[in-house]
């Protein structure tokens, strides 16, 4: 068997029904790509295994479970990578599909670095803490409208599936969890440097209660021109006012 860590924000997901709606989620073709993320004790792998004409792998930083899912699921070996997610090299080549339950400690971070790998990420069906969730799913106005509502919204898709009760887990977590689809949109705002955007978004969003004006100071341009958006705090602003305010500083079309 194997232990929980609790270092490492570990709660296994338990409930059956829970487990099939999450991989019933995903929009499957036949040879796709598809990457696990902290697949634990395998609530999920066991279903994914089963799959046919899947290109399935499986990122796990905890060598306990590696080993336990290796003498588990046979049909895992060499498939495996043992590494931090925060740390890994891109899994494959061409596009690719995600599913995790991520763990709640470090999914802000998770959703950084699928933005780092946005290219090639097709889609990612993904368990988080509800209000998470739901802030990464809210639109402009919304107290709970933040960095990552703007950055994921830009590139992907949001869909709120369905929340997930805390008795579904071992051991129980203190929230309720929420899962969220992200369908890749292609960059459909053109947005070519994307480290440029992060950072204005994060600026913007760092000082929230400033209107633009003030809290974008650090960032902006010399003589830059300060139109009407920036009488506003960030979250005013829809995606598409941050893309407007990223293509006039950034000088990108």
């Amino acid at each position: 068997m194997y232990t929980l860590k609790k270092s490492l924000g570990q709660h296994f997901l338990h409930d059956e029904n829970v487990c099939k709606k999450i991989v019933n989620s995903l929009h499957f073709q036949k040879g796709m790509n598809l990457l696990e993320v902290g697949p634990g004790g395998g609530a999920l792998t066991k279903y994914l295994l089963a799959i046919e004409d899947l290109n399935y792998k499986a990122i796990e930083i905890d060598v306990e479970k590696v080993n336990y899912l290796n003498n588990t699921y046979p049909q895992i070996k060499g498939k495996l990578i043992t590494d931090d997610i925060l740390k890994a090299d891109i899994p494959f080549l061409d596009g690719f599909t995600i599913i995790g339950n991520f763990p709640y400690n470090i999914s802000s971070q998770i959703l950084f670095k699928i933005l780092d790998w946005e290219p090639q990420v097709l889609s990612v069906t993904g368990m988080f803490q509800k209000e998470v969730a739901q802030r990464i799913a809210s639109g402009p106005g919304s107290k709970v409208y933040g960095i990552l509502s703007v950055l994921m919204q830009a590139f992907f898709k949001v869909e709120y599936l369905f929340d997930v009760n805390e008795n579904c887990f071992t051991p129980p977590p203190k929230v309720k969890s929420g899962v969220l689809l992200f369908t890749n949109l292609a960059n459909p705002y053109h947005i070519h440097n994307k480290k440029r955007f992060i950072l204005l978004v994060k600026t913007a969003f760092n000082q929230r209660r400033k209107t633009l004006r003030n809290a974008l100071k650090s960032i902006l341009p010399l003589g830059a021109e300060l139109g009407p958006l920036m009488d506003k705090r960030a979250e005013q602003l829809s995606v598409e006012d941050f893309v407007d305010l990223h293509r006039q500083y950034n000088n990108e079309k």
